[in-house]
């Protein structure tokens, strides 16, 4: 698949997870509406639905940016900042993207919007602090770059999607713990329909996460592969990765929900390292020296 049928390809995911989160919460608003036997809360349901996913697409960069404590980056403060990101974004055909800045010595970045023309990259003052020019160039490129494959939208839609499923299943796990209103265990003939809706809420958070995560590893390898083709040099893409990697600390604003969008683990190093198979698989992102590998091997 080239770059341009991966373009495409995140726009059609980002619709289809749309859809498959409406169809998930209209099961879920099924299934508390059968077990409360209140049929409100199926249309209750939807609604919130529909209105998160408005909110998701509109939206969602503010809530991130709130989320990680973003404030605007200044041309006077960040000069360096500004002038990589516009002269990248030249180079690379896109509209200058806004800059933010969390103010936090671990060395970070991601970027958020819906499309290329509502974009932001949102950088820790410790990377801007830590980063050569080159090295910098490599994290803007980098974030540029899930930028223009369309990334942004569909990582950034997954933060609030979600997030939403897991509210939802929480919230109904806690009313069975309540009681009140539930259909009577006796009811033999739907004693197994109930089971099922019950372990359909507990997985539901999880399968959301786990799709969350697949969309950001698979992803991460992409960008830092397209932004060494910006910069032309992907040894600073790589020497930044490392010095990302090599900072143990996790960020003070590290927040589950949008770990994934920043270029690196915000939850220190420790999470980025090879492990076991199930490590990897909770892991919000590919280990760094697999990443460092690939771009520094021949064919990168």
């Amino acid at each position: 698949m080239n770059l341009y049928q991966q373009r495409s390809a995140n726009v059609a995911k980002t619709w289809m997870l749309i859809a498959g989160f409406l169809i998930v919460v209209a099961v879920i608003g099924y299934a508390v509406s059968w077990y409360y036997r209140d049929p409100l809360i199926l249309y209750a349901a939807i609604i919130a639905a529909i209105a998160t996913n408005f909110y998701a697409y509109w939206a969602s960069d503010t809530l991130v940016l709130s989320l990680n404590r973003a404030r605007p980056a200044t041309r006077e403060e960040f000069f360096d900042f500004y002038t990589v990101a516009e002269n990248l974004a030249i180079t690379a055909g896109l509209p200058v993207p806004r800059l933010y800045v969390i103010d936090d010595p671990a060395p970070n970045a991601f970027a958020t919007g819906r499309d290329e023309r509502h974009a932001v990259v949102c950088a820790t003052t410790g990377l801007l602090s830590m980063m050569t020019r080159p090295e910098l160039e490599g994290v803007i490129a980098h974030e540029l770059s899930h930028i223009k494959n369309r990334d942004i939208l569909l990582m950034t839609v997954a933060v609030v999607l979600a997030g939403f499923v897991a509210i939802v299943a929480d919230l109904f796990l806690r009313m069975s713990f309540w009681g009140g209103g539930k259909r009577d265990d006796r009811e033999g003939g739907n004693a197994i329909l109930m089971i099922l809706a019950v372990v359909a809420i507990i997985l539901a958070p999880l399968a959301a996460k786990l799709i969350e995560l697949a969309v950001s590893r698979r992803r991460e390898y992409l960008a830092d592969a397209s932004g060494a083709l910006l910069t032309r040099y992907p040894e600073g893409l790589a020497s930044a990765l490392q010095k990302i990697g090599n900072y143990t600390e996790p960020m003070r604003s590290a927040n589950l929900a949008t770990a994934h969008l920043f270029i690196g683990d915000p939850y220190g190093a420790s999470k980025d390292k090879s492990g076991s198979f199930i490590e990897k698989l909770f892991s919000t992102h590919p280990p760094i020296p697999d990443r460092i590998k690939a771009l520094l091997s021949p064919a990168a």
